[in-house]
């Protein structure tokens, strides 16, 4: 059984509820403010600890107390976090999170110090082997997440990129993960640019995904137990990563993303037990 890395963000989240989205310019008051874990890197490593496999985290948070919070919880839920560099005098990444009563969501993220990743995350790739899994996404600088995608590639690793929020990657990093999991939204995009996938993953939310083609149906959730879309996306991925370096087919390894994402939208927050 192989390892999952996940190279990515790690973010403190302050959400709040509304009745409704705000349209430009307008103002209104929200219910409640809650301090939570996310970030997508984070949250898809806890997904795929949760699904059972080991998982080293690689990413930067900053030298205060959100950091040191969030470091501690991933110990806590067995993942080794040797690989998440404390950044002196920067703040650790922020996301400010508005969920209203369809349980719907708008982000606005601060980097902090997820911008600050470099080669040394790069080189992180290289303990990764044939077996193992790279999970990416792109709330960290692009010219770190094409470095690792090449260098584990380049060591047998399959490479896993989840292209949200959307940018335009080169051609080879695209060519070379396994799959490239993208929503609708940035299947359009990417399907405008140069990039073609050699095995492309598309979902739908609660109208499933594509694989390569092939259709597979979401899990259904009621409406009513829909409490919160946050990181629904996020546990989808790290759950497949984490069947993927079983070496689980795609349609078992889909069946246990898809379980994996209705339950997320089932608790609020990104994360279960969401309090940092």
């Amino acid at each position: 059984m192989g390892r999952v890395m996940v190279l990515g963000s790690l973010n403190v989240d302050l959400v709040t509820h509304v009745e409704r989205h705000p349209r430009p310019g307008e103002t209104l008051l929200g219910e409640g403010l809650e301090r939570s874990a996310g970030g997508k890197g984070a949250n898809q490593a806890v997904a795929a600890a949760a699904a059972g496999a080991e998982v080293l985290m690689v990413g930067c948070v900053g030298d205060d107390a959100g950091g040191s919070a969030y470091i501690e919880r991933l110990r806590h839920r067995g993942i080794d976090v040797s690989a998440v560099r404390v950044i002196t005098g920067e703040a650790t990444g922020h996301a400010l999170i508005a969920v209203d009563d369809r349980g719907e969501n708008s982000i606005i993220v601060i980097p902090g110090a997820n911008g600050r990743l470099d080669d040394t995350e790069v080189d992180a790739v290289d303990v990764l082997g044939p077996g193992d899994v790279l999970l990416l996404q792109l709330e960290v600088p692009l010219p770190v997440v094409c470095g690792a995608a090449r260098r584990a590639a380049h060591r047998g690793a399959r490479v896993v990129v989840n292209t949200a929020p959307y940018a335009a990657l080169p051609a080879d990093v695209i060519a070379l993960a396994d799959p490239v999991v993208a929503n609708e939204h940035e299947m359009v995009a990417l399907a405008e640019s140069a990039a073609e996938p050699a095995s492309l993953l598309v979902t739908f939310g609660p109208n499933g995904v594509t694989w390569d083609g092939h259709t597979t149906p979401a899990h259904k959730v009621a409406p009513h137990d829909v409490l919160d879309t946050t990181g629904a996306g996020d546990a989808f991925c790290g759950a497949l990563a984490a069947a993927l370096a079983t070496g689980a087919p795609h349609h078992e390894a889909l069946e246990s993303a898809l379980a994996a994402g209705a339950a997320a939208v089932q608790h609020q927050g990104a994360q279960p037990h969401p309090a940092l």
